[in-house]
């Protein structure tokens, strides 16, 4: 895509990484901005926030005629999107149980791996549907003029049903803001019981239809006076858990210890590894071969100049492939290592 804006093949792989840099350079400075705020305003508003700008962004990224133009549309993705801390916190916060958080918190890694697994696959098919070199003159069509909008747009309609199904079921997860009227949440349980009341004259009919027994053994009436009964008891808690004080802040000093500091410095570092990986891999990858012959310059295997020429479906497969590979290590490999070996000795090899 950086190559279809123009850009000389030399400065390619220049340009693609700083399109990386400045989402992840304006998403540092403005994180710790986003979880403030979601502090005050909530989590829910906050993540909705950030779904739908990153929505937004993308389909301005499919859509950028220029590489100035890319540049910034990154660059608002970044900084308008501080999900990645305030999700983990979200999950903290619904399961306060210790022993159940492990369990909870794997739940991420997962999702991110099922999206790396059908993600690049998804891009690579749908990247570039009319296979019009960069220095082609576009055609009419939309697609030949914009060749890498339709798998954004795709996302962008994946990242709308996320934002739908955020307003309609997310539970505000931060206790002060809880009580508030989340019309959402209203709205979101009118259409789940008008489903479930759907779905059971669908299966009364078709038990009618059979010539089987449609009356329930437990009468609505005893069943409302155990679902009141149990409300009744749960009103106390909920009516503390309200009114529950907000807890101090955490000072400097209490968060930017040298622990915390040690685990910044490893995860930047480990950070920085991944991301240059998986920004240079396909641009080497699609970058076409260069003969042994055609220059002197060329040292094998640290000095040479050229790729393997491959298109971006068949990038797409190769880091699908990646994606199965890392989810099988990290849940077939990984468990038994790190319970014999520990975490710290496995994060070291």
């Amino acid at each position: 895509m950086i190559e279809s804006l123009r850009v000389p093949k030399d400065e390619v792989a220049k340009w693609a990484g700083i399109a990386s840099a400045v989402f992840s350079f304006a998403q540092c400075l403005t994180g710790i901005l986003w979880g403030l705020a979601s502090d005050k305003f909530g989590r829910k508003p906050i993540i909705l926030f950030g779904l739908t700008n990153t929505m937004l962004m993308i389909l301005l990224w499919g859509f950028s005629t220029s590489l100035p133009m890319a540049i910034a549309v990154r660059a608002i993705s970044g900084a308008g999107n501080g999900n990645v801390g305030i999700i983990r916190t979200a999950v903290a916060e619904m399961v306060p149980w210790k022993e159940l958080q492990p369990r909870a918190f794997s739940i991420m890694p997962l999702v991110f791996n099922i999206g790396s697994v059908f993600g690049p696959a998804l891009g690579g098919a749908l990247a570039n549907p009319y296979h019009r070199h960069p220095s082609d003159p576009p055609g009419s069509a939309l697609l030949d003029q914009f060749p890498y909008a339709l798998p954004n747009i795709v996302a962008a309609s994946i990242f709308l049903i996320g934002i739908t199904t955020g307003i309609l079921f997310l539970r505000e997860p931060l206790e002060t803001c809880s009580s508030r009227r989340d019309y959402g949440l209203i709205i979101g349980k009118k259409i789940t019981g008008a489903a479930k009341r759907q779905y059971i004259n669908i299966k009364t009919w078709w038990r009618q239809r059979r010539g089987e027994e449609a009356e329930p053994l437990l009468k609505p009436s005893s069943a409302s006076t155990c679902a009141s009964t149990a409300a009744d008891e749960e009103s106390p808690r909920k009516s503390s858990i309200r009114h529950r004080t907000r807890p101090p802040k955490p000072r400097l000093r209490d968060v930017a210890s040298k622990q915390s500091a040690l685990n910044l410095l490893s995860y930047s570092l480990l950070a920085l590894h991944a991301l240059g990986y998986d920004q240079l891999l396909p641009i080497f990858m699609h970058h076409p071969p260069q003969s042994p012959d055609s220059t002197p310059s060329i040292h094998l295997p640290f000095k040479f100049a050229g790729g393997f020429g491959i298109d971006s479906p068949r990038i797409g497969l190769l880091f699908t492939l990646y994606g199965v590979s890392g989810m099988l290590g990290q849940f077939l490999i990984f468990p038994p290592l790190a319970r014999r070996f520990g975490v710290l000795n496995c994060l070291k090899a």
